[in-house]
């Protein structure tokens, strides 16, 4: 018990997570590039046109629909327990991470809108409808650029820490009604497809899982890269940020 704890209180160590995480990214983005290339091989080329249904290719947006889609939830998600954490045990680098995660959480909204809009066209006859599941992925669009634009209208750090922080946890009741609307909403959207067993052929399983984890391995990386650039903003006037800097010149 006592060394999770002790692990936990790391993760809360401005200098302890910066000097980590630069041996940890080398092997994200080289997870990242492979899984990514073996991804997209498959998706592109070796994968199978989708026929039952009458997708064709179009059912290739999916590797990236999905993927983004997910994130776009999960992000949020980890933005609200940072938040949590944030406001419950005051740890400074939980704000910062609640701020690292919320453009990159944002850019995979938008891919997952503007995917599921490309794929919707030639699928449903419409680039877009006010339906349940697409209605309520854009105000998590909107939850995520206002916890962007509250952040940055205060001047005082901790103050937007804490009015951002209770936004993101008031806002993240949206996250399950979107992954529930297809089954408590009659939507355009389809059902669930990747979770429900038999519903994806194994022939589109290989491609997807394989961009899911790419995805993964991306968003953590973007994460971690943003994090370490908000550590070194708000630790600035640090002894260890002075000396981190000071060797940076001399190399």
């Amino acid at each position: 018990m006592a060394s999770r704890w002790r692990w936990f209180h790391q993760l809360g160590s401005p200098k302890w997570f910066f000097e980590k995480s630069a041996k940890w990214l080398p092997w994200i983005w080289a997870g990242t590039l492979i899984l990514l290339a073996v991804g997209l091989y498959y998706s592109l080329w070796a994968s199978p046109i989708e026929a039952r249904q009458g997708q064709g290719h179009t059912v290739r947006i999916m590797y990236i629909h999905v993927p983004a889609a997910a994130l776009s939830m999960i992000g949020y998600v980890a933005m609200a327990i940072a938040s949590t954490i944030g406001l419950v045990w005051k740890m400074k680098m939980a704000f910062a991470a609640s701020r690292a995660i919320a453009p990159i959480g944002a850019a995979m909204t938008f891919i997952a809108l503007f995917t599921g809009a490309v794929w919707g066209k030639p699928t449903w006859g419409t680039w877009w409808e006010w339906d349940a599941r697409l209605t309520s992925e854009l105000l998590l669009l909107f939850l995520y650029l206002g916890f962007i634009a509250l952040h940055s209208s205060f001047a005082e750090r901790a103050k937007a820490d804490k009015a951002a922080a209770v936004l993101a946890i008031v806002g993240v009741i949206n996250v399950p009604i979107i992954y529930f609307s297809v089954k408590w909403w009659n939507t355009l959207h389809q059902g669930y497809s990747v979770t429900q067993k038999g519903a994806l052929a194994p022939e589109f399983q290989v491609p997807l899982f394989t961009m899911i984890g790419a995805f993964y391995l991306l968003f953590i990386g973007l994460v971690i890269m943003r994090l370490r650039v908000e550590i070194l903003m708000r630790e600035q006037k640090s002894r260890w940020v002075a000396d981190w800097t000071a060797q940076k010149e001399q190399k």
